[in-house]
């Protein structure tokens, strides 16, 4: 079984949903990570994003943003399948 890894930055769009627990229950395989900065400043203040095992993921709102984190994580799972 993999493990996949979603960073989030705490002043991101995502933190205002409770991105953890959505993901965690969702994917049991799956660890998210509130961070307090990720780095892209001029992305954070205009769209939802996270890394998922180090790729950047974003989308114009926080629900496009989770549907594509949750494709993406089933791309990253399917290698271990």
């Amino acid at each position: 079984m993999g493990i996949v890894i979603v960073d989030v930055c705490s002043v991101n769009l995502l933190a205002t949903i409770d991105i953890e627990e959505i993901i965690e229950s969702e994917f049991p395989e799956v660890a998210v990570i509130m961070n307090s900065c990720l780095s892209h400043c001029g992305l954070c203040a205009n769209s939802a994003y996270a890394h998922v095992n180090g790729k950047l993921i974003h989308g114009k709102t926080v629900e496009q943003c989770v549907d594509r984190i949750r494709a993406e994580i089933k791309k990253e799972l399917a290698v271990y399948a």
